[in-house]
């Protein structure tokens, strides 16, 4: 076969870098022809050693697709693929049997091909290697296949000394040239069920199963988010191969999760959506990175019947391999297997190897891009995750007022990923009933906006804390904001309000005034000097503007994300949606926030309302606060007592068992999914009572849509108890809140009486 010396100094070249010589692409293509021949082989091909001779390039593949599209391009020298190990070995290198747990008598079906690999070496110089792919049936090379193998490889080193010697350079090009090697189609006799192509029509069958792979990778590119990949596989995978039923599905933490499924799949869902990778089932098995096909003949073993009924059904699960393209590789050294791809038939069914080739294939791609969505799906959670972090936990109790806020990040359409914003919000009280009301935004969607936006926050509250007036508070802000060593500026708006007299005054760094909507619903603007945004240097020290608050007007704070979504101002956005949503901050700031224009949202974006009761107690409602430690096995329990007593105090002990039931629910639903501190918040209106629990759980508490439907309602628990909540309440609904979340609802007082008597306690 051929010493093992050094790789030939190619120092002559016959032809252009990277471009094949006659001489050489003639002796190259007669070798791949007279071996596929010879060896019955679906393709052949000659792996030069590149002229650095760290790597084998493929100078030259021969056969028909889909079988050509199989081989690696690229072979580092201690890989285990055989064209590597032939070369490293000098010796013939086998793949036979590239699945032994599969068992064709029980209906199991392995990988379609099989390679095997001779060294190409001759006169003390090695060039490379002569690899060849085998259609499974008779998967042993016999002896005298490896002889005439070994025999070819020799022959085409000694023709490769020989024109090296002639100064022929023995080097790959950039790209494997691609030659047919057949006069006839030899996969027209193996397209199964599925009439591919036109038969006898040399390539047409491998051609036309490549069509639906193609229109795959080009919808994978585009794919974003989940539900564009399983869009694509249904179209491209599903329906192409005659597929009743598809599922794509994630293995993660030991376990099995449906990301996305189409057709007559609920039976399979119910089975595998959090089933244990330990378990003997097909699905189980193919995550441990080995396709497997089930023809679904009659007699298979129950395990392997792939359907509802007792019937068998064909079935493939495709493990879906990141960065894998190639099907010659001992699994002992699989890739990181992010998932499967599942398809069921509607009964027996064959599985030509051209099929299983592209199958494997497509679930390389659709591989790729469930780990590019779930990987930026994981950076967008991330980031999200520090701006919340950097907001407050929760907004300041203050006598007189009534406040909510949201934070919405970028959103833009047809990107993947995202980074954190630098919109921010903050309530803070200080003594004599004064509150400090801010909302700022930092330049830019990136870690340091975040990080900047989280140092001026807490500027601003220790420089209000220190008691500065708002002019004064952003002078000493951006003062500091220069000295950070950054480029970024922001724009802030800080109302200082006495809750006494309903006295503001309001300072803006460049930042947009804030908006104040009165009881007859008139939107007014609260103007005052714009300022220079923070970060720049001034000339002249910041002013400041005083406004007097009537009682029961709402105060909106914003940051200009809000004015990307339909172009009107934020004026008129206030005007049109208060009509409709009266003075209920929540309701108010949902409609707020409900529109997006069709490219998505370009900015981040901050709310802050505020409605000041005023100073005549009678218009307060009553209320009552109770805090519930993380993990604290009494805390449904105390939420009951809490609620029971409250209305019992306030005359409405005939509302006291829906209520308390609705607050178990909705308070063990925080406890168990938000794992953190639980804020329960009650109070009396005349005529209704409204009852809050704040946790910092960001994910709203309601059914996802998988346990919504047939297959997952009878498995998932999470916010099972909002169906009753739902039932019960007059109105509820879930709002971003600080870090967390605010799950709110209402109910009716039921009669006159009752009405009457909160009136009363109100009024004392």
């Amino acid at each position: 076969m051929g010493g093992t010396g050094p790789v030939l100094d190619h120092d002559h070249e016959s032809a252009p870098a990277g471009i094949l010589g006659s001489e050489l692409a003639a002796a190259l293509h007669e070798a791949v022809q007279e071996t596929a021949h010879r060896l019955n082989a679906v393709a052949a091909a000659v792996y030069l050693l590149a002229a650095d001779g760290t790597e084998l390039w493929a100078a030259m593949i021969g056969g028909s697709p889909p079988s050509v599209f199989t081989l690696p391009c690229r072979v580092a020298l201690d890989s285990p693929h055989t064209s590597a190990r032939a070369l490293a070995q000098c010796g013939t290198a086998l793949l036979v049997d590239p699945a032994p747990q599969t068992d064709p008598e029980r209906g199991e079906m392995a990988y379609p091909y099989t390679a095997a690999s001779v060294p190409l070496a001759a006169v003390g110089c090695r060039f490379g290697s002569l690899t060849v792919l085998r259609a499974e049936g008779g998967n042993e090379y016999s002896s005298a296949d490896r002889e005439g193998f070994e025999r070819l490889g020799d022959r085409l080193a000694t023709v490769l000394a020989e024109l090296s010697a002639r100064g022929t350079a023995i080097t790959p090009g950039r790209l494997p040239v691609l030659v047919p090697v057949f006069d006839s189609d030899p996969s027209a006799e193996t397209v199964g069920q599925v009439p591919w192509g036109v038969p006898g029509v040399a390539g047409s069958a491998g051609l036309t199963l490549l069509y639906p792979l193609q229109r795959l990778a080009d919808r994978l590119n585009r794919a974003t988010t989940m539900e564009h990949i399983t869009g694509a596989a249904e179209a491209c995978v599903m329906v192409p191969f005659g597929a009743q039923a598809m599922a794509l599905i994630s293995a993660a933490e030991g376990r099995l999760w449906v990301l996305g499924h189409s057709g007559e799949s609920s039976h399979l869902v119910r089975e595998l959506h959090g089933s244990g990778l330990q378990a003997r089932t097909p699905a189980a098995r193919a995550v441990r990175g080995r396709a497997l096909f089930l023809r679904g003949e009659p007699g298979s073993p129950p395990h392997l019947r792939d359907g509802p009924d007792d019937k068998a059904h064909a079935a493939a699960y495709l493990p879906l391999v990141g960065t894998r393209s190639v099907i010659d590789l001992p699994m002992s050294e699989a890739e990181h297997v992010v998932g499967i791809c599942w398809l069921s038939f509607g009964g027996p069914r064959t599985f030509p190897p051209e099929e299983r080739a592209v199958l494997t294939m497509m679930a390389g791609l659709l591989g790729s891009a469930v780990q590019r969505v779930q990987l930026s799906t994981k950076r967008q959670a991330l980031a999200e995750a520090i701006q919340k972090r950097l907001l407050p936990s929760a907004l300041a109790e203050v006598p007189r007022l009534t406040t909510t806020a949201r934070y919405q990040p970028a959103e833009v359409a047809g990107a993947v990923g995202g980074e954190a914003g630098g919109d921010w919000y903050d309530v803070i009280s200080m003594l004599d009933d004064l509150v400090v009301l801010v909302i700022g935004d930092v330049e830019g969607h990136t870690i340091e906006s975040a990080a900047v936006m989280g140092q001026l926050r807490s500027a601003v509250a220790a420089y209000a804390t220190e008691g500065h007036r708002p002019a004064a508070l952003l002078e000493r802000t951006g003062a500091l904001l220069a000295r950070l060593g950054t480029e970024l500026l922001a724009t802030c708006c800080v109302v200082a309000l006495d809750t006494n007299d309903g006295v503001a005054q309001v300072a803006l760094a460049g930042h947009p005034a804030p908006l104040l909507r009165m009881r007859d619903g008139t939107v007014r603007t609260l103007q005052a000097p714009a300022n220079v945004p923070l970060g720049l240097p001034i000339d002249t020290p910041f002013r400041t503007r005083q406004y007097t608050i009537p009682e029961g007007a709402v105060l909106m704070l914003y940051s200009d994300g809000l004015l990307d979504r339909d172009g009107d101002s934020a004026a008129a956005r206030l005007d049109a949606v208060g009509s409709q949503a009266g003075t209920e901050l929540e309701e108010l700031a949902d409609r707020l926030l409900g529109g997006s224009t069709a490219h998505g949202r370009r900015d981040d974006t901050a709310l802050l309302l505020v409605r000041y009761e005023g100073t005549d107690e009678g218009t307060a409602p009553g209320a009552g606060h109770l805090h519930i430690q993380r993990r604290d096995l009494r805390g449904v329990k105390k939420s009951r007592g809490f609620v029971r007593d409250h209305l019992y105090r306030w005359g409405l002990a005939d509302m006291s068992e829906d209520l308390e039931l609705v607050t178990s629910e909705v308070v063990t639903n925080a406890l168990i999914h938000a794992g953190s501190d639980v804020d329960v918040r009650l109070r009396a209106y005349p005529d209704r009572v409204r009852l809050e629990v704040r946790d910092a759980d960001s994910d709203p508490p309601i059914p996802t849509p998988y346990s919504m439907s047939d297959e997952g309602s009878s498995r998932a628990e999470h916010g099972r108890g909002l169906f009753l909540v739902d039932a019960l309440a007059r109105t509820w609904n879930t709002s971003p809140s600080g870090r967390g979340k605010n799950v709110w609802l209402e109910l009716d007082i039921p009669n006159v009486e009752s009405r009457s008597a909160v009136r009363t306690l109100l009024d004392r």
